[in-house]
């Protein structure tokens, strides 16, 4: 009897393991399921003009899983056909119109296959293929496709030759020189400069060959007097034509309540990027409003009367939720962005006390070279140091090997105490690294 008790044990929990199995969600994987990559251009010439139109798309066909799954996909670009040091692009989780698919603008296109390496204006094979993500042990990547994509540079040269150097510059007298830029009339440079009190001169190729400086405040000429300056944040015009030059007090910045001294002084300052004619910061922001001044003074001032991008003199103030945003003014064309960002900065016993005496140290992105972040000046003390995003530990960077390759959840980096430039580099997102040097 105890035998056919047994049996009818065994068959109650087999079968409660066999139909139990779809209330569980316990099921049996289909080990063999994969996805077919499809591209609807093989040959793509990307063209700064059409920077928000369609460009390529990537789409992707529905694993069978062997049940219904909830996976997600990345998409990989790369020069290599091994996939050594790919662009990786969420492609998310969820059909649209039936199929899985991912359209990619001429200017998101242009920035990946930039951050590859490949040559602007030369037509280049690329390839493509989508991994697969159902969990922690289950992640398997398409065959890969190929196209051939033809890059635009993306950005303006508008470097010239010629250098603001002197004491009163942030480099000395050593250099280098801080810029002077192309400002669209032939011959005629500016160069947009913070300075402490002291003396500078103007030169070319940063060497004393060739420097100006003047005797009567201005007209130039060779081996001429140093210019004498206060403290302050200027634009210098040279004619390097006419030998002739006029330095005056100038900047742009971020006033409102939603910024970190309200209505008042200081604005928080936006820096000149070259590589697109338009000034920029990063910046964390109150829910607020704020508007762009010239020279932290209300005589000119820009808001936005619909909130739409375009900017008007004296115009509504433009309002702002939390968090931190990368701003871009464009006053050639009158437009402006705010959009969400990610602010890198220097935390730990070697800085602040791990965030609790003051802020992480910011870094400044490289806005001519797409993921380098830059941080200089830093003083630092005897202990340890990591990077983390945005004054969170929800991401953050250490070295577990010390080895100057940056991991997430990495351990703490040793410091010394000095002033040091800090540089982060993830052009390559997959093998980020750092330096730090000493002033």
């Amino acid at each position: 009897m105890k035998k056919y008790i047994n049996r009818i044990l065994f068959l109650m929990i087999f079968t409660t393991l066999i139909f139990g199995c779809e209330d569980d969600d316990v099921v049996a994987i289909n080990q063999n399921f994969t996805t077919t990559v499809g591209l609807d251009q093989s040959d793509v010439n990307l063209e700064d003009s059409k920077a928000d139109d369609k460009a390529l798309e990537v789409t992707w066909t529905q694993p069978d899983f062997g049940y219904n799954a909830a996976a997600e996909y990345n998409i990989l670009f790369d020069i290599s056909e091994e996939f050594s040091s790919p662009q990786v692009i969420p492609g998310g989780k969820d059909m649209v119109d039936g199929t899985f698919k991912k359209t990619f603008t001429h200017e998101q296109l242009n920035k990946i296959v930039l951050n590859l390496g490949i040559e602007p204006g030369t037509s280049t094979a690329v390839y493509v293929k989508v991994d697969i993500l159902l969990s922690k042990q289950y992640d398997k990547a398409s065959a890969a496709e190929m196209f051939k994509a033809t890059a635009y540079s993306g950005v303006l040269d508008l470097e010239t030759p010629w250098g603001v150097v002197g004491s009163a510059t942030p480099n000395g007298w050593d250099g280098p020189d801080v810029p002077f830029y192309q400002s669209g009339e032939t011959g005629i440079y500016v160069a947009y400069i913070t300075m402490i009190e002291g003396e500078w001169k103007i030169r070319k190729d940063n060497d004393w060959t060739v420097n100006y400086g003047s005797d009567d405040g201005v007209n130039l000429k060779q081996d001429g007097a140093n210019h004498k300056t206060v403290e302050g944040t200027y634009k210098i015009t040279f004619d390097e034509a006419n030998l002739t030059y006029t330095i005056e007090t100038y900047s742009w910045g971020l006033v409102g309540d939603a910024t970190e001294f309200g209505w008042d002084k200081p604005d928080v300052p936006l820096m000149y990027d070259s590589c697109s004619d338009t000034w920029r910061t990063d910046v964390y922001l109150k829910e607020g409003k704020v508007k762009i001044r010239q020279n932290e003074d209300w005589a000119v001032n820009y808001g936005s009367d619909a909130a739409d991008g375009t900017l008007q003199q004296n115009g509504a103030d433009i309002a702002v939720t939390q968090g931190y945003y990368h701003v871009t003014v464009d006053f050639n064309n009158l437009t402006y962005s705010i959009e969400k960002t990610s602010v890198y900065g220097v935390v730990g016993s070697g800085y602040n006390d791990w965030g609790g005496a003051g802020p992480d140290f910011a870094f400044t992105p490289d806005f001519c070279n797409e993921g380098l972040y830059y941080a200089n000046g830093v003083t630092l003390l005897d202990g340890e140091i990591k990077f983390r995003v945005n004054q969170d530990w929800a991401v953050n960077y250490g070295d577990d090997g010390l080895d100057g390759i940056l991991e997430l959840d990495g351990a703490n980096i040793p410091s010394t105490a000095g002033t040091y430039d800090i540089v982060l580099d993830f052009t390559n997102p997959s093998v980020p690294t750092y330096t730090i040097t000493p002033k």
